[in-house]
């Protein structure tokens, strides 16, 4: 009798040359390269130090694509958005103490938006580990704490023959639902000793599926398929499975209305006739949603943001399909389904017994119009004229991704992504600085479509090198950079709390000749010209940047009754 695991991989003939013959040269860095191009990585970004230059140096002998950010985070912000786009784990190598730390918001809202972030750090000398009084330069006694309690997964090299299947377990890790970053360390001096160990070729890390349970999915089914008014909420783990098409399909056939969270966006059709866009921090939403008898809740936690700043009190049913075993029920109590969005989903539209309902589309066109009625009574022309500017001059395929700032916070509610996968922000996590250096891992992914990223004053502060790296790589990345004098949103916030706000007022740069000073074209618009100068610039190859004085306001608060 054979069985599954009693299988062996037999090397092909170039294998077992390159096994037996392996090029000179070769040190630790390099089992570290092969091993990441053997999983499928084909870019790779970070930023050297001291303790990974064994990394770097093998990356000239390797068929890898280095995008090289100037800061850390940065670094981790371009990696988050590669793996976002394309859903590959995405290769981030950094080096140690500061330059690992230098890391760690970027590692955390790829956490919180399941982005699959591959870190590969160095690290002091096998001899220097764990005691942190060796005096070696960016020691810290105890690296992988800082960052345990972030990632998915934490893997530790000793040793080279320990190098391929630490990457791969991380890869793995990263893939397997829900996506989320990981942190492999590997000490200098096991990155530059010389390589003994044949050439990395075949390693594997496919991903597990996190199947749901049948039974649970049977009772999900009945409820959804018996209820009187239906909803859906669908969140980011709808898009990061890859998974749109299924949700469609399955609101259709039960006739139900769906909304999508903010990290969701682009899940469900914004224009479709069940679709009840974004307007989660609309209490009209919040209301329609409390009212349903069944809530299908799909890839989120439903939390702050999602649930209307915690003011969510539903009344009816809820499912919940969630593959963060962390968020199952942990804001409400539900028929949670520990699974993939996708499976889950699959299982559903196999199970449930199509329901027509005439009320449904009209029920949608009401609350809609009910937001609608509400902004309009705000006179927030200049804020919606803005937005839609920003629509028009987008191509429709083009990839947004925007930092913390007023029209990030408009767009959550009100921009129409026009596909799946087209719109991301940093509202995982909440940092600054996410914009920018985001957008420039999507054009590394995808160079043949302009990149659109979004900025306040404050937010772009974080970036401006990055236009560097953007210079270097000619990568096609149009930045908008609204801007208010100061932290905007934060200045709101302040005023109608204290009465006045402190600390939020910013001396900047002239954006449009610091632009040019990196070599990349800038234009100072207005709100009038903003469309048409937007469109250039993103119709121009390369970078650029559009920078727009003006002072944008927020829509009123509405998670009161």
């Amino acid at each position: 009798m054979t069985h599954d695991h009693d299988l062996v991989l037999r090397p092909t003939a170039a294998q077992t040359e390159a096994a037996l013959n392996p090029p000179p040269g070769r040190n630790g860095g390099d089992l570290v390269v092969e091993t990441l191009a053997g999983l499928g990585a084909t870019t790779v970004f970070g930023l050297p130090g001291q303790h990974a230059l064994g990394v770097f140096d093998a990356l000239r002998r390797s068929p890898l694509r280095y995008v090289g950010l100037r800061v850390e985070n940065n670094a981790g912000f371009a990696a988050d958005a590669y793996g976002r786009v394309t859903g590959e784990a995405a290769p981030l190598l950094l080096s140690t103490g500061p330059g690992a730390l230098t890391s760690l918001a970027a590692m955390q809202e790829a956490a919180s938006a399941s982005a699959p972030v591959l870190a590969i750090c160095g690290q002091v000398p096998v001899a220097g580990l764990g005691g942190g009084r060796k005096g070696y330069l960016h020691e810290l006694p105890d690296q992988q704490a800082s960052f345990r309690g972030i990632v998915k997964s934490v893997h530790t090299v000793r040793a080279q023959s320990q190098i391929p299947s630490a990457i791969a377990a991380a890869w793995k890790s990263a893939l397997t639902a829900p996506h989320g970053p990981v942190w492999v360390e590997i000490p200098q001096d096991v990155l530059l000793a010389p390589a003994v160990l044949p050439v990395v070729t075949a390693p594997d890390a496919t991903p597990d599926d996190l199947v749901p349970r049948p039974e649970l999915t049977a009772v999900a089914a009945d409820l959804l398929s018996r209820a009187a008014r239906p909803a859906i909420v669908a969140g980011g783990g709808v898009v990061r499975a890859d998974a749109s098409g299924k949700l469609k399909a399955l609101a259709e056939k039960l006739d139900v209305p769906v909304v999508t969270t903010f990290g969701g966006k682009g899940a469900f059709p914004w224009e479709h006739p069940l679709s009840l866009q974004s307007w989660l921090e609309d209490r009209h939403m919040t209301d329609f949603l409390e009212d349903a008898d069944v809530l299908l809740v799909v890839g989120s936690g439903l939390g702050e943001l999602s649930s209307n700043y915690h003011t969510f009190r539903p009344r009816g049913r809820i499912v919940q399909i969630e593959a963060d075993l962390g968020k199952l029920e942990s804001n409400h109590p539900a028929l949670g389904i520990h699974a993939d969005a996708r499976l889950a989903l699959q299982a559903l539209l196999e199970t449930v017994t199509e329901r027509t309902d005439p009320t449904a589309e009209e029920r949608v066109r009401q609350v809609l119009a009910r937001v609608r009625d509400r902004i309009a009574a705000q006179d927030l022309t200049l804020e919606q004229r803005v937005l839609a500017s920003v629509r028009r001059a987008l191509p429709a395929d083009a990839p947004s991704f925007w930092d913390m700032t007023i029209l990030a916070y408009w767009a959550w509610s009100a921009f129409d992504p026009r596909g799946t996968n087209l719109m991301h922000s940093a509202q995982g996590a909440g940092g600054l600085g996410y914009g920018f250096p985001a957008a420039l891992g999507a054009a590394a992914a995808d160079p043949s479509r302009p990149v659109l990223a979004v900025s306040g004053d404050g937010g772009a502060l974080y970036s401006v090198a990055e236009l560097a790296t953007a210079r270097q790589h000619d990568l096609p990345v149009t930045w908008l950079i609204v801007d208010d004098g100061g932290y905007g949103i934060l200045r709101e916030y302040m005023t109608d709390t204290f009465g006045e706000a402190t600390a939020t007022e910013l001396t900047r740069p002239d954006y449009v000749a610091l632009a040019e000073s990196f070599g990349v074209p800038a234009v100072r618009t207005t709100p009038d010209a903003l469309e048409t100068d937007l469109a250039k610039a993103l119709a121009t190859p390369g970078p650029s940047v559009v920078v727009l004085p003006a002072l944008l306001r927020m829509f009123a608060p509405t998670h009161l009754a």
